[in-house]
């Protein structure tokens, strides 16, 4: 398995018995750790109404998280547009790019990431939500950046000042308004695995250079935990699987400790539904973790492949990073 680019994806998980305080402070660790093990980039997620994830505010999040590293690239994966005004979008996050040149990444997602009642909260209004408005509002988000603008209107800072633009994705849809576009785009194979391999032949089969990118360029992101044997990366792997089945039960709740986890009394579906999710993810010891990791590059052959652990503490998921790193080569 020759090397492969390798990032990080943060949801900035709150513990059962910590704040959102808390969870920041970590993912700020866990961002120093990426830095200086030499990951590419750092992102983190918009989620709402979650109270097991504190990164509901993206560009809030990375103006810190820039702050506190100086070489790694941080940004968004993603931003709903759904949820925001482009003009919004483009003067955040030229704001950073303003800020730290050359290091921010504003990947964008079509999803609201989150239920339809707190959409609805978060924009005002129906306009944004419609599936068809996605395309149109993200060219008007990258016209900003660009001065282009139909109305004269002029994102300070904003023009000039434009990030790494990525669409983000789970679905063959995204990925060819990404390559219409001539745009990045990351898969979420943590989200659809089924998905990954067709999506990306979509973005290469369709893909049409632009002023951004000559030619396609892909992150896969996969859920990895990696620990020195099986049964541990097994063991904190649980509070993840219960925090995806209550997510999906409409009961989302805070991180639970591995020793909750494991005595939550799961139903025979919820246990399909785990091990539905663990499959084609990477999960193990860094031999087991290496095997799969070579499977997932050979079917998906992405530019970079892009790290969730959602572990419980902070510790671990420094660790998991150093041996995935070890164990992939990247």
């Amino acid at each position: 398995m020759s090397a492969v680019t390798l990032s990080v994806l943060d949801l900035a998980p709150v513990q059962a018995d910590a704040t959102a305080g808390d969870a920041l402070h970590a993912t700020t660790r866990l961002a120093k750790h990426a830095e200086e093990l030499g990951f590419r980039r750092f992102w983190v997620a918009e989620h709402h109404n979650m109270p097991g994830i504190a990164s509901a505010a993206p560009a809030v999040v990375l103006a810190h998280l820039a702050a506190s590293t100086s070489r790694i690239r941080v940004g968004s994966g993603g931003v709903m547009l759904p949820n925001h005004p482009p003009l919004v979008v483009a003067e955040q996050f030229g704001t950073l790019e303003s800020l730290h040149p050359g290091r921010i990444d504003l990947g964008i997602g079509r999803a609201p990431g989150t239920d339809p009642v707190t959409a609805r909260a978060l924009r005002r209004n129906a306009e944004g939500l419609a599936g068809d408005s996605f395309p149109r509002e993200l060219t008007s988000l990258i016209g900003f950046f660009r001065g282009a603008d139909p109305d004269g209107i002029v994102a300070s800072p904003g023009r000039d000042a434009e990030p790494q633009v990525w669409l983000l994705g789970s679905s063959g849809y995204s990925a060819q308004v990404a390559a219409v576009l001539g745009l990045p785009f990351a898969f979420a194979h943590h989200i659809a695995p089924d998905n990954t391999a067709a999506a990306l032949a979509l973005y290469r089969d369709h893909f049409r250079p632009s002023e951004t990118l000559s030619a396609p360029y892909t992150i896969v992101a996969a859920s990895a935990i990696c620990a020195d044997t099986d049964a541990e990366a097994d063991r904190l792997a649980a509070p993840r699987d219960l925090a995806f089945a209550q997510l999906r039960a409409g009961r989302p709740q805070a991180l639970a400790t591995p020793e909750q986890a494991a005595a939550f009394p799961g139903s025979d579906a919820e246990r399909r539904f785990a091990a539905q999710r663990k499959a084609g993810q990477l999960q193990g010891s860094p031999d087991t973790v290496r095997a799969q990791a070579a499977d997932l590059l050979a079917a998906a052959a992405p530019d970079e492949l892009m790290l969730n652990t959602l572990v419980y503490d902070i510790d671990a998921r420094i660790r998991s990073l150093e041996l995935t790193r070890d164990a992939i080569g990247g």
